[in-house]
């Protein structure tokens, strides 16, 4: 339980515990496990021991359901949403702070099932520490290694891996040193990026070795689970040697200041310094390290400063001061793990905006070089990723940016990508490399800042956005048949009814054109994600194929008009009718002497909304 003395604290003199409390170190982590594991009721038992909860939610939990024992049932302080109680598993990512005498805690609380992966990665990306829940009846399954590798992948420095339900194999020292020896095994074949990784022999339901050393495993030397998450040493974890410092806002109340505003990503800074800025590549000194309370003489991650030069360089928002001697890597094309994190899938033919420290970057996706397989953890080939899915990518940007690799400093090295049609974010990525890599030199660096864009040279709208803001895809409607037929006049009707129904429509004018231009023209209109109507002579078989080949065969639509020979020559006595064959395998066929052109107009439509031409709503 809390030490009586922070509570009187608190009743004697509020102010002489906020003090305190700012400045207590304060330490994130998260908790991950699958279904039953029993990583809520561990994070409850955490809060309950502690006494971090409220007197409200306690008479909640004494009124709740209880658990077959006539105990409380401490998970409910984490599985707060009605969905999640009925299922039985945590959905959401549920945030509880409290604090002890050494420190204060932000738990993260996260779904452990694969489904989930996003919301996992959401919870776990500022973590400190990673908590991971096996049932020590069932050791160290396909769940648990997945759990693991996510929050390597994710930079967590220390993982703790808590067996839980102890109680119901007897306390077993030998259940615990082999489910131990397996996960080590398992950590090290994976080659596992974590600083420590340390295991305790738990049962959150009755509160052994959670908070305090539990009598029933004396066998056991080591810690607690909470005093291991006070004594972690998380500030080593912090990149103090390498200085980044994004700048967020420039700040000019007057012509007499002007400073630079802003989290220091790693590193520290002092009065003096050097500093250059990226990505004009101007240097000046520190003139002044500002915060609330006045100057200071040096300043290191995690502060956040005011930053004020000597000189009138360059500098705005995006741009990042690093010291002359240390650049980080600058680069237009990198690799990076991804999650994708939205139910539409990634769109390699389209561009997106990633949002990397405090800028905004065009870039697209390149190269797809694997996924991974979540249930063996193997890397298989892959054409897109879908919800929840990781993968490797090859990331090329419209301009350089600047950037540690991920394992080096998780704030440099990540970014998220936005669709900027939908304004969503649909991944989170995590810049490859190894801790230490070497960047270039100065001049190398300008150079690539001063390169033009690295993404191909082609439209950056894909046929998936024109789809989704347009409603439709591009498609070809293309109407034959002989002089005198009505082909225009159903062209243009087909096109007034698209129009009028709110659809992108045209008619490709013929007007001294040959049927490569059309074809050209209603290849660009249908790229445009247009629906196209033309109705130029095209004869022959040769000539429908060439169209069809060129256009797309699963964007051209056919049509045969399909009216009488003798009445077309009364309409066009003067009409060449020669060299006209019938297409034997039109899409549609129409007769405008047999029918309304009104009911031809509906026999396209329905050919198109049998293609699934157009988006519902």
């Amino acid at each position: 339980m809390s030490d009586f003395h922070e509570k009187d604290l608190i009743a004697a003199d509020i102010e002489g515990y906020l003090e305190k409390y700012r400045g207590k170190e304060l330490c994130r982590f998260v908790a991950i496990g699958s279904v039953d594991d029993g990583k809520s009721t561990l994070i409850g038992r955490l809060l309950y021991d502690t006494g971090m909860v409220f007197e409200d939610q306690l008479a909640a939990l004494e009124k709740g359901k209880r658990l077959e024992d006539g105990s409380i049932d401490l998970s409910l302080l984490t599985d707060g949403l009605t969905a999640e109680r009925e299922q039985g598993i945590t959905i959401d990512v549920a945030y509880r702070y409290f604090a002890t005498e050494k420190r204060k805690f932000i738990i993260a609380d996260t779904p452990g099932h694969v489904q989930y992966t996003r919301n996992m990665v959401t919870g776990a990306s500022t973590a400190n520490v990673a908590l991971i829940l096996i049932d020590a009846r069932k050791g160290v399954l396909e769940q648990s290694r997945r759990h693991a590798f996510v929050a390597s992948l994710l930079g967590i420095p220390h993982l703790c891996v808590c067996i839980n339900k102890m109680d119901l194999v007897d306390f077993s020292e030998e259940v615990f040193d082999q489910i131990s020896a397996d996960f080590q095994a398992y950590a090290a074949s994976m080659k596992l990026a974590f600083k420590t990784i340390t295991c305790f022999p738990v049962s959150a339901k009755n509160g052994d070795n959670c908070v305090t050393k539990s009598p029933k495993t004396p066998w056991y030397q080591g810690q607690s689970v909470l005093g291991h998450l006070e004594t972690v040493p998380v500030a080593q974890d912090r990149d103090l040697e390498h200085f980044r410092f994004p700048v967020q806002y420039v700040i000019r109340p007057n012509l007499d200041y002007r400073g630079f505003a802003g989290e220091i990503a790693s590193g520290v800074v002092k009065k003096g310094d050097t500093l250059v800025s990226l990505p004009s590549g101007r240097s000046s000194k520190v003139k002044a390290i500002d915060v609330y309370e006045g100057e200071l003489d040096e300043a290191f991650t995690p502060q956040s400063v005011t930053i004020r030069l000597e000189d009138e360089i360059d500098v705005s928002r995006g741009d990042m001061l690093v010291h002359a001697h240390d650049l980080p890597h600058v680069r237009r094309t990198f690799d990076a793990y991804v999650v994708w994190m939205n139910e539409t899938p990634l769109d390699r033919e389209k561009s997106y905006l990633i949002k990397h420290t405090t800028q905004y970057v065009r870039a697209e996706v390149r190269d797809l070089h694997f996924k991974v397989d979540m249930g063996s953890l193997e890397n298989v080939p892959a054409e897109t990723l879908g919800l929840n899915d990781i993968g490797k990518v090859t990331l090329a940007c419209r301009r350089a940016v600047y950037f540690d690799p991920y394992r080096q400093n998780r704030a440099t090295g990540a970014f998220i990508i936005v669709d900027s049609l939908t304004n969503s974010t649909v991944g989170a990525g995590m810049i490859a490399g190894e801790r230490g890599e070497a960047s270039q030199g100065l001049d190398a660096a300008l150079a690539e800042l001063r390169a033009g864009s690295s993404m191909m040279p082609k439209t950056q709208v894909s046929p998936r956005e024109r789809v989704e803001r347009l409603g439709q895809k591009g498609a070809t409607i293309w109407l034959t048949g002989l002089p005198g037929s009505g082909r225009w006049t159903l062209a243009y009707a087909i096109e007034r009814h698209l129009f009028d129904l709110g659809r992108a429509a045209t008619v490709v004018d013929p007007t001294g054109e040959s049927l490569e231009t059309m074809i050209t023209a209603c290849k660009a209109c249908t790229d445009a994600g247009l629906v196209t109507v033309c109705a130029f002579p095209a004869y022959t078989p040769g000539d429908r194929e060439r169209l069809r080949h060129h256009i797309g065969e699963d964007r051209v639509v056919q049509v045969f008009v399909d009216t009488d020979l003798e009445l077309c020559k009364q309409r066009r006595p003067e009409g060449d009718f020669e060299g006209f064959t019938r297409p034997e395998h039109a899409d549609v066929a129409v007769g405008l002497d047999k029918m309304r052109i009104d009911d031809a107009v509906k026999r396209v439509m329905d050919a198109l909304e049998a293609r699934g031409q157009f988006r519902a709503g």
